[in-house]
């Protein structure tokens, strides 16, 4: 787990919590029963957090405090953990009892079926594939099918996120754009990062949505970018995303958490 991948880093975070409910009377000793470890170990990282600045405290002894800076370690843990058992999860969910796909074909009730992505969407059919399942009832070609005991893992490389940055309009907006650039690149893909086309187009802002509409590309993306674009490089998509500004700042971090690969593409004349 990228948060605790340091040695004693989970210990470190669950002291911390612990301290964070400013109980008056916590003890080490309250600690180490409540956590399953030794004193002596609570001991320890309580006086390496001391020395970190994350809790302050008179001679080493109870009272502990929390810093702010041990606040915001929490915080920034706590996030990151959730993140981490959502993605947990949503892969569990891929092995609930009923799961649909789309078939690719006339499919019979109890006919083992292979799985495969395409364009952020599963489908299912006859030919031999990398997971599989159950056909649970007979479906007819483009319908919906609902699966049973599903096995394998489907393959799929994580899409990219491209970011075109716009003029604001006090820069000139659209009319300084090097609209030629981002024409290309929708319709050529990004050769320089490897991106042979893009699939989904997100617009953030007024003067994104005139850039697209005069280069006649359908958006796809108009609200909450970030999490949709995220949620569209998972599945294996390529995004281009067209940003105003500083707006940008907000949707890189947010690719950077999650670890989506990104690139930026300045279209200023």
């Amino acid at each position: 787990m990228k948060i605790f991948k340091k040695r004693g880093e989970m210990t470190h975070f669950q002291i911390l919590s612990e301290i964070s409910k400013q109980e008056p009377h916590l003890r080490q000793k309250d600690i180490a029963e409540r956590l399953g470890i030794t004193v002596q170990a609570v001991s320890e990282n309580i006086k390496a957090l001391i020395d970190e600045g994350y809790i302050t405290s008179k001679d080493g002894r109870a009272p502990y405090k929390i810093s702010q800076k041990g606040i915001a370690k929490v915080k920034k843990d706590a996030i990151n953990l959730r993140k981490y058992s959502d993605d947990v999860l949503e892969t569990m969910n891929f092995y609930k009892s009923v799961w649909p796909a789309i078939a690719t074909e006339d499919l019979k009730e109890g006919e083992e079926v292979g799985l495969f992505m395409k364009d952020g969407i599963l489908f299912a059919g006859k030919s031999k594939q990398s997971a599989c399942a159950e056909v649970l009832g007979s479906v007819e070609k483009g319908e919906d099918v609902p699966l049973s005991s599903l096995t394998g893992t489907i393959g799929l490389d994580l899409g990219q996120v491209i970011i075109i940055t716009l003029p604001t309009i006090k820069q000139g907006g659209s009319r300084s754009s090097d609209i030629e650039l981002v024409d290309s690149i929708y319709k050529e893909g990004y050769k320089k990062w490897s991106i042979e086309k893009i699939d989904r187009v997100g617009a953030m802002g007024t003067v994104s949505r005139v850039v697209a509409n005069k280069l006649n590309i359908p958006i796809d993306i108009e609200f909450a970018i970030s999490a949709s674009c995220i949620s569209a490089a998972k599945k294996g998509l390529n995004v281009m995303i067209l940003v105003a500004g500083d707006m940008s700042k907000g949707i890189i971090k947010n690719l950077e958490d999650e670890n989506i690969k990104f690139n930026v593409v300045d279209t200023h004349k």
